[in-house]
């Protein structure tokens, strides 16, 4: 037997199940929307390079004080970088973050007048700024059907079988092939969330998963005593 043929595939869940697993897990929140609290698409820019190895709760309990000092790019560099990094220090990575939102703010204001820019290339281009951030920028304020892969829908993309991918990249190009194209835009939240509130990393909620019959995922958890149907 080749080596080829020795090698696991990942279990890949039916073509036929992806739209109904969609419908059923998104069936409480068709229109989702991201948790990370902005007014702007500046703001929603700069909390989500904040939000890298940081829950959204975190991040929204200092954008809540620095977006109230500084809502626009030009009061962010007024700002500075110590000043930024004096407001953020109870997220992980503080420094960094304070030096690339800076940075990015005057990258914003010198080469695209104080807005974000809607092109995937100018996105990635600012400091601090990665497919993800971009991917998430796009999706939410541009309206793109894009796939911003965090540690949520990786897990789910391989355990659920709807995407299996060995790197962030590769559970992205799956989920954008494989997903219908009418359910791509809303699939990346209906994703993240899922994966945030039921099927999650330690010990996946399968007993109040929706669309636990079309995940590939064995065996299934059980309901703890007394939560049970």
């Amino acid at each position: 037997m080749s080596e080829a043929a020795k090698t696991k595939r990942p279990k890949l869940m039916k073509a036929a199940h992806i739209a109904p697993f969609l419908t059923a897990i998104a069936a409480g929140n068709p229109d989702p929307k991201t948790e990370l609290d902005y007014q702007t698409p500046y703001q929603l820019l700069v909390a989500v390079v904040m939000s890298a190895q940081t829950t959204d709760v975190a991040v929204n309990k200092v954008t809540k004080t620095l977006f109230a000092e500084a809502p626009t790019p030009q009061a962010m560099v007024a700002l500075g970088v110590q000043g930024v990094g004096s407001r953020i220090k109870s997220i992980g990575l503080w420094q960094a973050k304070a030096k690339n939102v800076v940075a990015l703010s005057a990258q914003l204001l010198e080469l695209h007048g104080g807005e974000v820019p809607g092109a995937r290339e100018a996105l990635e281009a600012l400091p601090g700024v990665g497919r993800k951030t971009a991917n998430v920028v796009l999706n939410e304020i541009f309206g793109q059907a894009t796939m911003a892969v965090d540690t949520h829908i990786f897990r789910l993309g391989n355990r659920t079988g709807i995407a299996p991918g060995a790197t962030p990249r590769a559970v992205e190009d799956g989920l954008l092939k494989r997903v219908p194209k009418d359910m791509l835009k809303p699939a990346h939240l209906w994703l993240i969330l899922h994966g945030r509130y039921v099927c999650k990393a330690r010990t996946p909620e399968c007993w109040r998963c929706a669309g636990a019959a079309f995940c590939v995922f064995k065996p299934k958890t059980r309901a703890p005593l007394g939560k049970g149907t």
